[in-house]
């Protein structure tokens, strides 16, 4: 009948369901026992009612059509965009890009994705080709290398300007100086970068390879084979092994389960169950594979983590037989087999696997420093031609107006410096090579050297759980029994209350076989409170031994090769040999707690489990009934038989909320789970209910027929246990902490007083994600938590939007079905109100779904985002932000590989960023402004220069004065200043507040830009002036004398801009006034104002004379004293915040 059932009107049914239960919701969630439920929204027929809900939320176009909708905040971007303006700055980007995407469609179409016939071991018979089975991370090839990185450095402006004036060059007219002026710092600097890339790039292919060669087993015909990953087909049997941690018994998984961790996909590292199709379990040898004829039919290739729609038909078979496939029969790529040995047929490879779909590309990042540095190189840029124009006016446009235009913009031309870039990339080169030998956070390492200045100008960190802020270890704290709670430091008593529980069990056993009754006077010996206590404690913990699904294994006995011998009821059970599976950290926890006093799970199986006591006896039980955990139900059970006994017990345990219903009255459970919540402890409840034999045979009937049901069988079942789940005994409470890594807390306060709001991306839990967030202080005990409740429609997303706008300064924990709800079609109203939260929690986030946030924070915000986290699942969001940072940790380094800079502990991100982010941004804004008043300077001198001369076209400096006033004399401190610093590392770490300045980009505005273009202007008058001025009688020397005093004036500039001295910076002042002074006397020929002009040379006696340096000295005073004073008087009058903590 399976195969008769159809798909869609089953969707239906759950659908209207659905919508029936949320109709029930919103009607009981009124303000008021007294409130009229009618007042509440209907969702049955929710089209009607769109048009009556409170519009209270600031959207346009509500009355749209649901499939257009989600447009409409990016319509009104554009909008915002369109005009004169738009097409200038943005416009031309835009349509060229378009341009190319279009040709790109044309020449690379798509494949559409379609479901999928895999017949078991035969890809021959794949009607379809499908992808290859290869990893390529690899930007560029052979023949795009080059091309490429020259594309992604001249469509920088500043780049391309710079090709252009070297290129001008070889034309004779326009010629004004020597090639390796112009080309050899352009050349300098592409070298550099293709070196980069070209390592970058050869890493990436050793890493491809690396993954793409690696072997699997593949079952044929003739046997096993080793195959490369990249020679997979869809159709191919593969053999999937244990990893080399212990090696598990040997059971296909034809024949029984495994379990798998997907810690690099969805972040979770539980260990999930996995079980092949009823049919294959049956086939006594894997050889008979391929004596069957069996297909799949798979859904296509989605981006869904979660879920999978499939079915198995074996044809063979009479009549044919037809199972359905689920998640649980699915093993993704990029997880990793636990337990146990699988044998799988190939259903998707290479791009259309899960794990590559959610992996977006990485993109080439450019730091927000970059992009305004070269808006200011666009306004020199006008600037240039301005200048040019004017001159080119005033000399009244006589002869070829138009070639000394050109010569004019080529004088001008370091108005632009050449060596900014040089500058600037050897100075992020420093940066990365200081953070690498921070002694303080031992093994970072700076992969993008290209963005460090990103990490002073953060706004929001978007950070991964599992692994980034916890250790993934889960630890037992509490254990509360109404009357008596136990910590840590008490566990020691509970070991003796379950030991001399066991011990007496035991002699009673003993004495009753004997035909003896136990002495009541040893019984009735031990005080009343306490026997009671025993009993309560005993109950507890056998309780939570038996409630669970965790499994016990052990590693291969020294005799038994390649094999893992499961526990049987004789054998001498190893301690040191004994390790847990389960599919949740928190049941692993509590086993081994029982384990540490006294009771350990020694065995389990699909239909038994038997338990050591701390005596060393046996305890067997047979499994009845499990009920697994569930999202829904918040709760899982387990149906036991004591086979010494043949008691029958019903143990269940789950949260608070949902066990409080169901247990039995009390008036402490409510408090004490407030209690432990704020002491951020992940609680349990525990309870219990004995069964008659009568009781349990009717249960079963009743269970049985409702899971044999075709209509409405979800339900059913879960009628049938609630009718079980009544005044349950009320056993215990738990409480399990899931260790935070050290110094979290700290560091996220550290962060929220910097300014920046910390959001939690993960693919955990929503209860999980809530519990680690208090715990970590992400979410401060004082602040109030809105939990965004499950929306599925247009309309709830609307009502619950509505709901949260009411709330003000809360943190926000939402879903990610919620989620991607709300930003279908309510994305701008989203993004605002969750920009407003302090604090955002999302939780079951695929990799794509934590992408897309990012992406909507930069587009929203236009500020710069961090992501950061450890797993493989977090690739995407670590790529998509403007800053990404890996945790190198248990779940692998494929994070911190595709990171910009890898860490090896969270609590590193504070110093990264308040000490390194601070240091790179203040540094790199002062060196590049002064880079560019370097040019602007000597760009003034020349035209007063030409402005004297009748506007000539005639270079002031030619040759090595050029290219050694950018190097040899000024390079070394104008370089010194990547070593200032404004506060000391301490200060930038104990007052966190400081970082918020950062993030206004003062340090490098239009602002304090026009403030060196003025400063350029006055010091380049005042030295070509005072040189014209003060050397009448020899003006043959005006180059000499300007030249000099520009040097010194430098010099000086460089003395005033620092903040902080270091030792290597004293050197450099001094080394470079040793270089020009004994350059003076090798260079002399320079020093003419043009030797087919004037025919003159400097004369060198005439520059050790008391005239020419008094005259140089108060040239250079004249042009620097003012700033100084002005320095003072700022400093004094109008400090910025560092001052006051540093004076």
């Amino acid at each position: 009948m399976a195969d008769q059932i159809p798909l869609y009107p089953v969707r239906n049914v759950a659908a209207a369901a659905a919508n029936r239960k949320r109709a029930a919701y919103y009607s009981a969630a009124g303000p008021g026992p007294g409130a009229d439920w009618h007042s509440r929204y209907q969702l049955e027929d929710e089209s009607a009612h769109l048009d009556e809900m409170p519009l209270m939320m600031s959207e346009e176009g509500f009355e749209n059509e649901e499939s257009d909708y989600h447009t409409l905040p990016r319509a009104r971007i554009m909008q915002r965009k369109r005009g004169l303006e738009w097409f200038v700055c943005d416009g031309w980007k835009f349509l060229c890009t378009s341009c190319c995407d279009w040709l790109i469609n044309i020449c690379q179409r798509k494949k559409e994705l379609k479901a999928r016939t895999v017949w078991l071991g035969c890809p021959e018979k794949c009607e379809e080709k499908h992808p290859k089975n290869s990893i390529k991370n690899q930007k560029y090839n052979v023949f795009t290398f080059i091309p490429g990185v020259l594309y992604e450095q001249f469509k920088f402006f500043l780049n391309l300007y710079f090709l252009i004036i070297s290129c001008s060059q070889f034309v004779p007219a326009l010629k004004i100086g020597y090639l390796y002026t112009y080309w050899a710092p352009l050349g300098f600097v592409l070298a550099v970068t293709m070196m980069r890339e070209a390592i970058d790039e050869f890493r990436r292919f050793q890493r491809d390879k690396e993954v793409n060669s690696q072997l699997y087993s593949k079952l044929t015909v003739r046997g096993k084979v080793q195959v490369k990953s990249s020679d997979i087909q869809v159709g191919d049997l593969i053999i999937v092994e244990k990893v080399d941690e212990f090696l598990i018994y040997f059971r296909p998984i034809f024949t029984s389960s495994c379990f798998i961790r997907t810690d690099q996909l969805d972040g979770e590292t539980d260990w999930k169950l996995k079980v092949a199709v009823s049919c294959t379990q049956r086939l006594p040898a894997l050889g008979d594979l391929f004596s069957i004829s069996a297909y799949v039919y798979a859904q296509k290739p989605q981006l869904d983590i979660h879920s999978f729609e499939g079915t198995f038909t074996r044809e063979d078979s009479d009549p044919p037989i037809h199972e359905s496939l689920s998640i649980e029969n699915t093993l993704w790529a990029s997880t990793i087999v636990a337990s146990g040995t699988v044998i799988g047929v190939v259903i998707y490879t290479g791009k259309e696997t899960r794990s590559v779909m959610n992996t977006s590309n990485p993109k080439n990042k450019v730091g927000l420093l970059d992009l305004e540095l070269n808006r200011l190189t666009k306004a020199l840029f006008l600037a240039l031609v301005a200048l040019s124009v004017v001159m080119v006016t005033l000399q009244g446009f006589v002869g070829p107006w138009y070639r000394n235009l050109f010569r004019f913009l080529l004088l001008f031309s370091y108005i632009i410096p050449i060596s900014l870039r040089v500058n600037l990339d050897m100075g992020k080169a420093v940066y990365g090579w200081m953070m690498m030998r921070d002694e303080n956070i031992p093994g970072t390492v700076v992969r993008t050297s290209t963005i460090p200045e990103e990490l002073g100008r953060l706004v929001y960190l978007l950070t991964d759980k599992t692994g980034t802020l916890t250790q993934n270890e889960m630890v037992f704290k509490r254990l509360h029994l109404g009357t008596v709670s136990y910590g840590a430091d008490t566990m020691d008593e509970i070991q003796s209350h379950v030991r001399d529980s066991y011990a007496q069990m035991h002699s009673q056993a003993g004495g009753n076989n004997a035909g003896s009754t136990p002495p009541r006077k040893a019984q009735s010996s031990a005080p009343k409170v306490r026997k009671s206590v025993s009993s309560r404690i005993h109950e507890a913990v056998k309780a939570i031994v038996l409630c669970h699904n965790v499994t016990p294994v052990y590693e291969s006995r020294a005799g038994v090769s390649g094999e893992t011998e499961f526990a049987e009821a004789d054998q001498d059970f190893s301690d040191e040999n004994r390790t847990y599976q389960a599919s949740s950290p928190d049941e692993v926890a509590l086993v081994q707690w029982t384990e540490s006093v006294g009771l350990t799970l020694v065995s389990r199986d699909l239909t038994s489990m038997q338990l050591k006591t701390p005596g060393g006896q046996v305890l067997s039980f047979c499994i009845l009934q499990l009920f697994p955990f569930t999202s829904e139900s918040k709760r899982m059970g387990i149906i036991v038989r004591d086979e010494s006994t043949a008691e029958i017990t019903f143990y269940m345990k789950g949260a608070d909320v949902a066990m409080s219903t169901i247990v039995q009255y009390n008036d402490w459970l409510e408090e004490e789970c407030g209690n432990m919540a704020r002491e951020g402890l992940r609680t349990l409840v525990v309870a219990k209910k004995s069964l008659t034999e009568e009781q349990y045979q009717d249960f079963e009937s009743r269970y049985t027929q409702a899971k044999l049901s075709m209509h409405d069988r979800t339900l059913k079942v879960a009628a049938v246990i609630e009718s079980l789940e009544r005044e349950m005994e009320l056993l215990c409470l738990t409480g399990v902490e899931d260790q935070l890594q050290a110094d979290v807390r700290p560091t996220l306060e550290m962060l929220r007083n910097a300014g920046i709001k910390v959001w939690m991306l993960t693919g955990d839990k929503l209860e999980t994600a809530t519990c680690v967030a208090q715990s970590s202080r992400l979410v401060p005990r004082t602040q109030d938590t809105h939990i965004f409740r499950r929306v599925t429609s247009r309309g709830e997303a609307h009502l619950e939007l509505n709901a949260f706008r009411r709330k003000h300064d809360c943190a926000l924990v939402i879903s990610g079905d919620s989620l991607e709800v709300c930003l279908k079609y309510y994305e701008h109203e989203f993004m605002e109100l969750a920009c407003q939260c302090p604090a955002v929690v999302c939780c079951r986030c695929s990799p794509t779904q934590k992408a897309c946030i990012v992406t909507l924070l930069q587009q929203h915000t236009g500020r710069r985002t961090c992501a950061i986290g450890d797993g493989g699942n977090d690739v995407s969001m670590i790529q998509a932000a403007d800053c990404g940072i890996g945790i190198e940790g248990k779940e692998g380094r494929q994070a911190s590989l595709a990171a910009d800079f890898s860490i090896t502990q969270f609590r590193h991100v504070g110093r990264l960023l308040m000490v390194h982010g601070r240091n790179s941004y203040k540094r790199s804004a002062a060196l590049g402004q002064f880079v560019m008043h370097r040019g602007l300077i000597i760009s003034t001198m020349q035209a007063v220069f030409s402005s004297v001369f009748y506007f000539a076209s005639v270079p002031l400096y030619q040759g090595f004065l050029m290219v050694g006033y950018a190097t040899v004399y000024t390079m070394f401190p104008v370089f010194s200043l990547v070593l200032d610093q404004d506060v000391k590392p301490e200060m930038a770490m104990l007052y966190p507040e400081l970082y918020k300045d950062l993030t206004k980009g003062r340090s490098l505005s239009f602002k304090t830009f026009l403030i060196w273009v003025l400063i350029s202007i006055y010091q380049g008058g005042i030295l070509m002036y005072g040189a014209l001025v003060l050397f009448e009688s020899e003006f043959v020397h005006v180059v000499a004398i300007s030249f000099t005093a520009l040097v010194l004036t430098e010099l000086l500039m460089v003395a005033l801009t620092i903040r902080t001295w270091h030792w290597l910076m004293v050197v450099a002042e001094f080394l470079s006034l040793g270089c020009y002074v004994s350059s003076l006397a090798f260079l002399n020929e320079y020093f003419g104002i043009g030797r087919v002009s004037f025919g003159a040379f400097l004369d060198f006696t005439f520059i050790t004379t008391v005239t020419f340096l008094w005259k140089v000295s108060a040239i250079t005073v004249v042009s620097c004293l003012p700033l100084y004073v002005l320095k003072y008087l700022r400093r004094k009058l109008s400090p910025p915040s560092y001052c006051k903590l540093t004076s």
